[in-house]
């Protein structure tokens, strides 16, 4: 299924959950079963939600609805080294390095640890 996302900044909970087909005490509910999907919230105590989440919420729906994956599955699938790596191709290349060079800053500071 195809979902036209607009080209803005920040969504509120009820625009992604319109966008999504999400009822937004789900999305809240995800928002403690994934930690990768986090919302801002800014000066009014409201959720917002950049266009990453949207599409992260995007990803979960399908997981959990479409190919049936528990919430445990669905967390495991996203946390997995093949899925990362396809977040990293479809991330802008700035992000994508950031990320890279954190995982490698923390293997780094992981050998450097005593045994």
């Amino acid at each position: 299924m195809l979902y036209s996302i607009p080209d803005k900044r920040y969504f509120t909970i009820g625009e992604v959950s319109k966008l999504c087909g999400v009822k937004p005490h789900v999305l809240r509910y995800w928002e403690q079963e994934f930690p990768e999907l986090q919302s801002i919230d800014r000066r009014s105590r409201r959720r917002y939600y950049q266009k990453r989440e949207v599409l992260l919420v995007l990803k979960i729906k399908g997981l959990l609805r479409e190919d049936g994956f528990t919430i445990s599955g669905a967390r495991s699938k996203l946390s997995s080294p093949v899925t990362k790596a396809k977040n990293l191709d479809s991330m802008p290349a700035s992000l994508a390095d950031t990320v890279e060079l954190e995982e490698i800053l923390s293997i780094l500071h992981g050998s450097s640890k005593p045994v």
